[in-house]
């Protein structure tokens, strides 16, 4: 199946404790089907110290499920993804808008 979400897109959260929030998207593992969305889901991970960092309670984002998150259109609001072919490239673009996301 072809990449619905990609890095760098900005995506709004739908449910979940973080729920309503909007960030962009770190990485994404589609064998998982799950994304890491910047600054959402944050958890405290306690790591040793080592030679180039400091040990302590890091604060480190961790993964979404891709089904809690959606791309947010020109209007923010939150909309599924399609694709369509324009001229010799397929592309994407929000279903509630009909704008292109790729640009």
């Amino acid at each position: 199946m072809a990449a619905k979400l990609k890095k760098g897109d900005k995506v709004i959260v739908l449910a979940g404790k973080d729920k309503g929030k909007t960030g962009t998207i770190e990485s994404v593992d589609p064998k998982a089907g799950k994304a890491i969305v910047g600054g959402i889901n944050m958890a405290i991970r306690h790591t040793r110290q080592s030679q180039t960092s400091q040990g302590g309670r890091l604060s480190q984002a961790m993964p979404l499920d891709l089904s809690n998150i959606a791309i947010v259109d020109a209007n923010g609001k939150p909309t599924r993804v399609g694709f369509r072919i324009e001229g010799d490239k397929k592309v994407r673009f929000a279903k509630t808008t009909g704008d292109v996301i790729d640009a």
